[in-house]
C-alpha cells in the first residue's frame, strides 16, 4: 500500500542552524562513515551508534502479534458482573417514567440504575470554558427529565453476564412524551435542545484582523463558496469499554479503561465522585485505537465508576459494541462554511471572510466543551497562507444528535477544504494554475516567526518545499501531458488535485486554539531510573492507542542515557506509576512526551556520570556514557559498566562519596510554550468515469516535515494511516439521521468504511527541519488526514471543471454534477 521517499532525520537543531537545512540521516551516516574509515578510532562501537532514527524493532510487537496483549474486554476478575444500558430510542423527548420493576425481578440481574436515583442525578457532567459566549448546560450520567439524541443513557443493568444484562434492558418500561428534534446546525429550532440556548447556540466567537470589507471592496476577484462537509467519527477498531472496581475498605477506585486521557480521567472522575485524587486509579491497557474518539470522558465511564461504588466490591464491565458505538461515541466533521475570499489579479490572497457553524451535537462533551471544532476551524482556516485581512464568526450549534468530539485532525480536513477550494476557484477564475496559486501565497521561512491572522505563531514556514517536492514526486509535467492527450482523444478524464496544511502539534500552554477550559494542556512529566542492574525503566505519562510510544520512548531514553535499546523498559498508561501526562490528542506525545523522556534521560545520565567521577576520581568532563558503559576521553578501555555504578548507588552504600545520595532516578516535565507547527503537502492524481461518476485514485503523494524523525517506520505508519482515514471522510463515511433523529447509518452495512482495497498506493516523502524542542520533533499524527478532502474535490474539479461543495465525494454526487 505504501512506498516511502523517506530521508532518515536531520542532524540535531544546532547543526541545522548551521547548515539551514538537515535533509536526512543518511547524509550524516555517510559523513560519519567516511570519517570512520579515514580514523577508524572516531568510529563508535556498534552499541553505542544512537537509536533515535533508526527503524528498530517495535518493543510492543511481540505481545500484540503472538495475541497477548491485554485488552479492557481481556480483564476477568472474580466475581464481576456486567452492564447494559437502555439507551433512548428517540432524538428528542420527554421522560415522564421509568419502571424498572420487571427488570430487576429477572433471574441473575443484581441491580438496576436509573437516571432519578441522588447518586447519579447529583453528578452531571458540565464541560467549562472562560469564553464570553459560553452557554454552560449539563449532561447527566443517566438521563431522568429529557432525552436529547437517539442513544443517550437511560438506565443500566447489571447482571452475571452481557446477555442477562441485555434482557434486563427490555424488560423496562418507559413512558416517553416526543418532541420535535433538531437534526441540521442552520436550521432554526422548533424546541431548543437545551432552554439555556434558545437559539440552540452553545458558543460564539469572531476573529477579526484587518480591514476585511475594505479589501474585498477593492479585491480584483471575489470568490463565494457555501460548503458542507459529512458527519462521520473516527471508529477505531477497538470500541468503548471499561471495568470499575471499588474498595469499600480504603475507599479507593480503580478504572480499567481504553481512554486516551488516563490522567485527566483519574482528575475528573476523583472531582465527580468527591474522592481524593490519590484514591483513584486510571489504567489504560492495550487500546486498540483511539482517533480522539476515546479522548473524553463520557456519562457510561462515569456510570461504570459510581455503579462500582454501590455494588460496594463488586468488579462492573461494560464492552461497547459497534452499534452502540456508531450511535453514541462522539461524532464530528459537520460543518457549513460561508466563505469569501479576496484576490489580486496576479493571484495574491487579499482578504478572507467566513461564517462557520459546527455541529456539536446534543451536549458540550466533556470536557472538551462545544468549541473544540469551531475554535480550531475559525483559529487556523487561513492555514499555511500568508493573510493580514480575517473576519471569521463561529458558532457551536447543538443539536439532537450524538454529541461531537475530538477526532483526528480536529476542524482541519474540512477547514482545508474550504480554504483549498477558494484558491483552486480564483485560480480557474485568474487563469492561474493551482500550483502557481499556492507558490505565491504560502508562508515562507523568511515570514517565520509568522503570527497567523489568529494570533497564532507558526515556526515553520517550510510549505514551498513539502510542495515542491509532492510535485516532483507525482511529476506534474508528465501529468499535464497525460490530461492533454486523454482531452483530444475521449479517454476518460483525469484530474489533479493539491492541498497544503500546516498541523499545529505539541501545544504549549501559551498555544491554546481552545475553548479556554478551565486547564492548561501544556506539559508531561517522565521518570527515568537506572536500575541495579544498570537497566534503565521508563514511567512515562504518554499513552498509547497503537502508536508504538513503547518503541519510540525507549529509543529517546536510550540515546538521552546512553545505553542499548534493549535495556530500556517503558511502562505507560496507569495513573499510578506515572507522574503526569494529558494524554494522547494533539499531535503531542512525541513532541511532549519526547521532550520530558529526553530531559529526564539527560538528568539521570548526568547523575551517573557525577558519581562515576567521583568513584575513580576523574574530572566529570572526561566522562561520558554511551551504549550502557561509562568511558574515559583518549582511553580505549572503559571505566566502568553503567551496572558497576548502580550497583554502588543501590546496593554499596559503603562506597558512596560525600554528599550524594543513593539511588539514580530523574524526573522532569517539558512544556514547549508555544508547541510546534508541522508543514504538510498532498497531491493526488484522480480519473474518473464520466458514464457512471466513479473515480480511481491513480497516484497519491503525501511531503511532510516532521522534524527530527525518531523513528522512519512509524512516522509513515501515522501519515499513511491517517491519509487512509481522510479518504474514508471524502469518499465514503457520512452518519446520517432523519428528520426524527434517528441515526439511518448504525451500522457497518450502511456506514461505509474503506479496506485496503479502496487505498491507493501511497508515496510518502519528508523533509526534515528539527523543531525548537529537546527532541527536534513535530508531530505527524493528523496530518495526512486534512488532505484529502481538498485533494479529491480539486482532482475532480481539474478532470471535469465542476465545483465540490458538499461531502462525501460519492459517484453519485459527481454523476448529478456532470448531468
Amino acid at each position: 500500500m505504501r512506498k516511502s521517499t523517506t530521508p532518515a532525520p536531520a542532524a540535531p537543531a544546532d547543526v541545522a542552524q548551521a547548515t539551514a537545512v538537515a535533509d536526512t540521516l543518511d547524509v550524516i551516516r555517510d559523513a560519519a562513515a567516511t570519517a570512520a574509515a579515514a580514523d577508524p578510532a572516531q568510529a563508535p562501537p556498534a552499541d553505542e551508534a544512537p537509536v533515535t532514527g533508526q527503524r528498530v524493532k517495535r518493543k510492543e510487537d511481540l505481545r500484540l502479534l503472538t495475541g497477548h496483549g491485554q485488552y479492557v474486554s481481556d480483564l476477568q476478575l472474580p466475581r464481576m458482573l456486567h452492564v447494559a444500558f437502555l439507551r433512548s430510542p428517540y432524538g428528542h423527548a420527554r421522560i415522564d417514567s421509568v419502571d424498572a420493576t420487571e427488570a430487576r425481578r429477572l433471574p441473575g440481574v443484581h441491580a438496576v440504575f436509573t437516571g432519578d436515583m441522588p447518586e447519579f442525578k447529583s453528578v452531571p457532567l458540565r464541560a467549562r470554558s472562560a469564553l464570553p459566549s459560553y452557554v454552560e448546560t449539563e449532561q447527566p450520567i443517566l438521563a431522568w427529565e429529557k432525552a436529547r439524541f437517539a442513544g443517550e443513557t437511560l438506565a443500566a443493568v447489571v447482571a452475571d453476564d452481557r446477555y442477562r444484562a441485555e434482557d434486563g434492558i427490555e424488560r423496562i418500561a418507559v413512558k416517553y412524551e416526543p418532541l420535535p428534534a433538531t437534526v441540521s446546525a442552520w436550521a432554526e429550532p422548533e424546541v431548543p435542545v437545551h432552554d439555556a440556548a434558545p437559539d440552540n447556540v452553545l458558543l460564539q466567537r469572531t476573529f477579526d484582523t484587518g480591514n476585511v470589507p475594505e479589501e474585498l471592496e477593492k479585491a480584483h476577484l471575489v470568490v463565494e463558496r457555501e460548503l458542507i462537509t459529512n458527519r462521520h467519527a473516527g471508529n477505531p477498531m477497538e470500541c468503548r469499554a471499561g471495568v470499575a472496581l471499588w474498595d469499600a475498605a480504603d475507599e479507593k477506585l480503580t478504572f480499567w479503561s481504553g481512554t486516551q486521557i488516563p490522567h485527566l480521567a483519574r482528575n475528573m472522575i476523583a472531582e465527580l465522585l468527591g474522592l481524593p485524587e490519590g484514591n483513584v486509579r486510571v489504567i489504560a491497557p492495550d487500546v486498540g485505537g483511539g482517533f480522539g474518539v476515546k479522548a473524553v470522558l463520557y456519562p457510561e465511564d462515569v456510570a461504570l465508576c459510581l455503579i462500582a461504588r454501590q455494588m460496594r466490591g463488586t468488579p462492573v464491565k461494560w464492552v461497547e459494541d459497534r452499534s452502540e458505538h456508531l450511535l453514541a461515541a462522539t461524532h464530528a466533521r459537520e460543518h457549513r462554511y460561508l466563505v469569501k475570499a479576496g484576490f489580486a489579479e496576479d493571484g495574491r490572497l487579499l482578504a478572507l471572510q467566513a461564517d462557520v457553524r459546527c455541529n456539536v451535537g446534543a451536549y458540550s462533551v466533556y470536557p472538551w466543551t462545544a468549541g473544540i471544532e469551531p475554535l480550531m476551524a475559525g483559529g487556523l482556516l487561513s492555514g499555511p497562507y500568508r493573510l493580514q485581512h480575517y473576519q471569521c464568526t463561529v458558532r457551536g450549534v447543538t443539536t439532537n444528535t450524538s454529541p461531537s468530539g475530538p477526532y483526528r485532525g480536529v476542524a482541519r480536513p474540512a477547514s482545508v477544504f474550504a480554504m483549498e477550494s477558494l484558491l483552486d476557484g480564483a485560480g480557474r477564475e485568474l487563469g492561474i494554475s493551482a500550483l502557481e496559486m499556492r507558490r505565491r501565497n504560502l508562508i515562507q521561512p523568511s515570514d517565520i516567526p509568522y503570527r497567523m491572522p489568529s494570533r497564532l505563531v507558526d515556526d515553520s514556514g517550510w510549505y514551498g518545499e513539502c510542495l515542491e517536492k509532492a510535485v516532483e514526486i507525482i511529476d506534474y509535467d508528465a501529468f499535464r501531458t497525460e490530461q492533454e492527450h486523454r482531452r483530444r482523444t475521449g479517454g476518460n478524464p483525469i484530474g489533479l488535485g493539491l492541498a497544503c496544511y500546516n498541523e499545529l502539534t505539541g501545544l504549549g500552554r501559551a498555544a491554546a486554539a481552545g475553548p479556554r477550559m478551565p486547564f492548561r494542556t501544556g506539559h508531561d512529566a517522565c521518570t527515568v531510573r537506572i536500575n541495579p542492574d544498570g537497566r534503565v525503566t521508563v514511567l512515562s505519562g504518554v499513552t498509547a492507542q497503537g502508536q508504538g510510544l513503547e518503541t519510540t520512548m525507549a529509543q529517546v531514553v536510550a540515546d538521552a542515557v546512553g545505553v542499548p535499546y534493549d535495556d530500556v523498559e517503558v511502562r505507560i498508561g496507569d495513573t499510578n506509576e506515572s507522574l503526569w501526562g494529558f494524554g494522547a490528542f494533539s499531535s503531542r506525545q512525541a513532541v511532549i512526551g519526547g521532550g520530558a523522556a529526553h530531559r529526564s534521560g539527560n538528568a539521570v545520565r548526568d547523575k551517573a556520570l557525577d558519581l562515576a567521577a567521583k568513584l575513580f576520581d576523574i574530572p566529570l568532563a572526561e566522562l561520558r556514557l554511551a551504549g550502557g558503559q561509562i568511558r574515559r576521553a583518549g582511553k580505549p578501555e572503559p571505566v566502568a559498566s553503567l551496572a558497576e555504578i548502580a550497583r554502588v548507588a543501590y546496593l554499596e552504600s559503603n562506597r558512596l562519596p560525600e554528599g550524594v545520595e543513593p539511588g539514580l532516578e530523574a524526573t522532569r516535565f517539558y512544556d514547549p510554550i508555544r508547541g510546534a507547527f508541522a508543514a504538510g503537502a498532498q497531491a493526488a492524481v484522480l480519473e474518473i468515469d464520466r458514464s457512471t461518476g466513479e473515480l480511481r485514485i491513480l497516484k497519491w503523494v503525501c511531503v511532510e516535515d516532521a522534524g527530527r524523525v525518531i523513528n522512519p517506520m512509524i512516522v509513515d505508519g501515522q501519515i499513511a494511516g491517517s491519509i487512509a482515514q481522510g479518504l474514508g471522510g471524502t469518499l465514503y463515511e457520512h452518519l446520517i439521521y432523519d428528520e426524527s433523529g434517528n441515526l439511518t447509518t448504525g451500522t457497518l452495512m450502511d456506514y461505509l468504511m474503506p479496506t485496503s482495497a479502496e487505498i491507493p498506493e501511497l508515496t510518502i516523502g519528508h523533509v526534515s527541519h528539527p523543531a525548537d524542542n529537546p527532541v527536534g520533533v513535530r508531530g505527524v499524527g493528523e496530518g495526512g488526514t486534512l488532505g484529502p478532502n481538498a485533494c479529491v474535490a480539486g482532482a475532480v474539479s481539474d478532470a471535469l471543471g465542476i465545483t465540490i461543495t458538499q461531502l462525501p465525494i460519492t459517484p453519485a454526487r459527481i454523476w448529478e454534477a456532470l448531468r
